[in-house]
């Protein structure tokens, strides 16, 4: 499949760091990076995540959907009640509130560290394709977190367009990807 828009990493890069919230999220993403000659390494940091078997569940999507592409995984201890320091005081706030972009800055600026670390000039995440989010929120905390990095950029895209939406929901159902019902954290989850 062939996404319907050119595909331009800042700097002309040819490998990033990519966050990876989920394998759904992740894989029309990477797929169409593939064949634009790009190769992601998938960043797994979901402090986030809840209850405990959640996580894992959707970490062995992710695991397997790296391994099934050859691709570098990256998994970051998981430490929850760090993330719900982190969040404190936002409990009550909205899906899409200030509770979300403090999550996005937390999970974002620990990608942009390991990328500055491990020298990737360029890193993006999944986390906009997910109906769950406000992508400006997104944006923003990636431009906050690659401000504190020299030479790092957050590519920002849209990855709902070119068609993404819909191979999204095709490689789900062909890989048999586990499709989780809630964003992630026990605030989001439904009543």
């Amino acid at each position: 499949m062939r996404s319907r828009f050119k595909m331009e990493v800042p700097g002309g890069e040819t490998e990033i760091l990519l966050h990876a919230c989920c394998a759904p999220c992740s894989s029309a993403i990477v797929e169409c990076l593939l064949e634009h000659g790009i190769r992601p390494a998938l960043f797994y940091y979901n402090p986030n995540i809840y209850p405990d078997q959640e996580y894992e569940k959707r970490k062995a999507e992710c695991i397997r959907h790296a391994q099934t592409l050859g691709l570098d995984f990256v998994d970051v201890d998981y430490d929850h009640d760090k993330w719900l320091e982190a969040v404190k005081g936002l409990e009550r706030e909205p899906e899409r509130g200030a509770r979300c972009l403090r999550c996005f800055k937390e999970r974002l600026t620990a990608t942009a560290l390991y990328a500055s670390e491990n020298g990737f000039r360029v890193f993006a995440t999944t986390l906009a394709t997910s109906r769950w989010k406000n992508p400006e929120q997104i944006s923003e905390a990636g431009e906050c977190a690659a401000a504190l990095f020299p030479n790092l950029v957050f590519w920002t895209r849209n990855w709902r367009k070119g068609g993404l939406s819909e191979r999204r929901n095709e490689l789900v159902r062909m890989y048999g990807f586990y499709n989780q019902p809630y964003c992630g954290c026990e605030f989001s989850m439904k009543k």
